[in-house]
């Protein structure tokens, strides 16, 4: 079984930062980037362009943007295995990674192994139709795209995420409508309040949609009343889904604290957890902003406090 100072698992925006500045500090850490789990690099490998991430005025593929994070990271000395993690065992120390193919004894751990956007099976909304070509689950990071500037915008959900979604794109699109299976959002009641006052915003009531349609980027959707069964066409250059994440937290149950939604609790302006030399970063313990720069800024953190705690216990120097 290999033996290193630092794990980290997950890779994206607070995986590779993490790594980067703990190879910097030399610690030479082994990064799991994750395989069969989901894409290495995280959620921005499904993303087309980012146009919010400081210093690429002209935005920036999502995959270019983690390639480069990833180059960098192996530049200083991280080694990186291309596989998923399995199990982790964090009752004794020096703790204990099994990954697909490579098991490992660590002595400090940072997980990072973000978080899946919710999505639903949707005609016209998977991988090869429209995925990434006007139907996304992240407003904040999609929803200045040119392409969805002046033009129908729809918003699947019912609670605070996706009022706020709504919310914002109404700052883009020239009239943006919130789909909603039932009568009543769940939203709390001042961003009910601020929805239905809002003057571009419009709610579909008791409806879902049916199918996504377009050529090169979607141009239409068809919603479906679900009192009537009455199917409607409406123009639409965009869908967000805003039904909630997942946190890529599973294999940590039993062994670190998570909230009761799966993700890591970590102490406040920290990235410490419930177990000593473990730490979280990115959205697996994000649940509020969820964005590449937050998830990069608390890689830092969690590398320069996984670097004292090892410097202040003797494990480097």
């Amino acid at each position: 079984m290999k033996k290193t100072k630092l794990v980290i698992i997950g890779s994206g925006p607070a995986g590779f930062t993490a790594a980067i500045y703990a190879a910097r500090a030399n610690i030479a850490p082994f990064l799991y980037e994750g395989f069969f789990s989901g894409p290495a690099g995280g959620q921005l490998m499904t993303t087309t362009d980012v146009e919010n991430y400081p210093g690429f005025p002209d935005g920036v593929s999502g995959p270019v943007l983690m390639d480069s994070f990833r180059k960098q990271a192996l530049r200083f000395g991280t080694t990186i295995f291309s596989e998923d993690v399995e199990s982790v065992d964090f009752t004794r120390h020096p703790f204990k990674i099994h990954g697909k193919q490579t098991a490992v004894e660590a002595d400090c751990v940072i997980i990072a192994t973000g978080a899946t956007a919710k999505r639903l099976e949707i005609p016209g909304t998977g991988e090869g139709e429209f995925w990434q070509k006007g139907v996304t689950a992240c407003a904040v990071c999609d929803g200045a795209m040119p392409i969805f500037r002046n033009q129908p915008l729809f918003v699947v959900g019912g609670g605070d995420s996706a009022v706020e979604e709504a919310l914002f794109l109404t700052k883009f699109g020239s009239r943006v409508y919130i789909v909603h299976r039932r009568d009543k959002l769940r939203a709390s009641k001042i961003m009910q309040q601020r929805a239905m006052n809002h003057p571009k915003l419009e709610i579909l009531w008791d409806s879902v949609v049916e199918r996504v349609d377009g050529d090169r980027i979607v141009r239409s959707v068809t919603i479906r009343n679900l009192k009537s069964d009455q199917l409607t066409q409406r123009d639409a250059a965009g869908l967000f889904f805003a039904v909630g994440h997942t946190p890529n937290t599973d294999f940590l149950r039993g062994q670190i604290d998570l909230h009761d939604n799966g993700y890591i609790k970590v102490e406040p302006g920290t990235s410490r957890t419930s177990r000593e030399l473990i730490f979280a970063a990115g959205d697996a313990q994000d649940h509020v902003y969820r964005q590449a720069i937050t998830a990069a800024g608390s890689g830092c953190m969690a590398a320069l406090e996984a670097e004292r705690e090892l410097s202040a216990r003797g494990y480097i120097e």
